[in-house]
Order: structure tokens, then sequence, then C-alpha cells
């Protein structure tokens, strides 16, 4: 199989470690600010920031529609914070004319954890992941309120005011944490969010190889 190419939207946020936490899992790495651009990927990553000023530069850059269609047509995505909040279907305590990307049978909260300095650091189990817990950084973090039938919870805040919130989420090839992996050293989500991309590339070489069987 041919080494997955991993797109990181890079309008704002952690994008250079991001980019690095994908190399270091054999990813070819790189960023996407255009559509064509995003078309040359197998998997991107939506990064940390501030989510309204994001999906308001996607929609500038002519990016907002494009990675819609692409997550609509299976395209594996992570989202990690304000990633998280764009990949939902739902948000609480949004602009009214917040944007985002959809695809994740999710309702979010923005901010639900308070404000810049109610940031907080916790060590968190996340099923799918070996090697004891997950040391997770929250910054303005969102969680999901919400997550319907065909979502999978990864991961919950344990103990504290949050205790048992959702914060780490899978959906098929979309995946979404509240906290900001790539800050830690830490590559174990982005050596899950990798194999899902493998998969997903394997899954097209299995169905293009079927389709060449049957052709006249």
């Amino acid at each position: 199989m041919r080494t997955p190419h991993v797109g990181v939207l890079a309008l704002q946020g952690d994008v250079r470690e991001h980019l690095a936490a994908l190399q270091a899992q054999g990813a070819e790495a790189t960023t996407v600010r255009r559509p064509e651009e995003l078309e040359a990927v197998d998997g991107l990553v939506l990064p940390g920031g501030e989510s309204t000023t994001i999906a308001k530069l996607a929609d500038r850059f002519g990016l907002l529609d494009p990675l819609r269609k692409a997550v609509a047509n299976g395209l594996p995505v992570y989202g990690s914070c304000a990633g998280m909040i764009l990949l939902a279907d739902r948000l609480l305590d949004a602009p009214p004319d917040q944007e985002t990307i959809g695809g994740l049978d999710v309702t979010v909260r923005r901010n639900a954890f308070g404000r810049q300095v109610d940031s907080f650091e916790a060590d968190l189990s996340l099923e799918g992941l070996d090697g004891g817990p997950v040391h997770a950084v929250f910054i303005r973090a969102p969680w999901v309120e919400e997550a319907g039938e065909a979502v999978q919870v990864l991961g919950r805040v344990v103990g504290g005011p949050a205790d048992g919130r959702i914060v780490a989420v899978r959906q098929g090839n979309l995946v979404a944490t509240s906290f900001h992996p790539e800050l830690t050293g830490d590559r174990r989500v982005h050596a899950l969010f990798v194999d899902v991309v493998r998969a997903h590339l394997a899954g097209e070489a299995g169905a293009d190889a079927g389709n060449e069987e049957v052709a006249p």
C-alpha cells in the first residue's frame, strides 16, 4: 500500500505540530489551503484555533463546500478542539450564523469548560489506545453534549465538575477530540487516525480490484 497523504487545514491553529505528529506516524503530511490541495489528500486534520474564524476563512478560500462534500464522500478527518466543533452537526453556545462542515452526529457545546483561564490538563483513558492514559491538554475546549447512535464514545473526563463529559468520539472515518494531542508529544491519537486513513485506502484499493475483476 502506498504511503498515506494526510493534509492539515492550514488556516489557523497548531498546523506545524500536527504535521510533525503525522510524519512521525509514517504519513506524508502537507498543508491544505485550496480546494485542489484538498482533492489530493487521503485524510485531513482540522486543528484547534477559533472555530468561527476557521469557518469564515474556509469560506473565503472556497473550501467550505468542498470540505462538506469530502466528508460526505467518506474522507477520513480528525478534528481537535475547534476541529471537533467544525465537524459537529449541531452546536450549543455558538453564534447563530456559525457555519460548520458537519458529518459527525453530535451536539457540541463551545467553550464548555470555560474561558482561557480555565484551561487545564487531565489524564484520560481512550478506547482503542494501548499504553495507558493519554495526558490531555484542554484550552477553551468544547465537549460533546449528545452523541448519536452511530457515534462511538472514545473518552470521557473522570472526576471534577465535568465528570463524565464526552471529549473523544469516532463515527466511521471521522475522529474528534476536545483536547490537543499535538501539544504533548504523545502521538497515539495521530497514530489512530493514520490507521483510519490506511484502512480507508485499503478499502478503496479492494473496491477498485473488485471492479476490475467484474469488468467485461
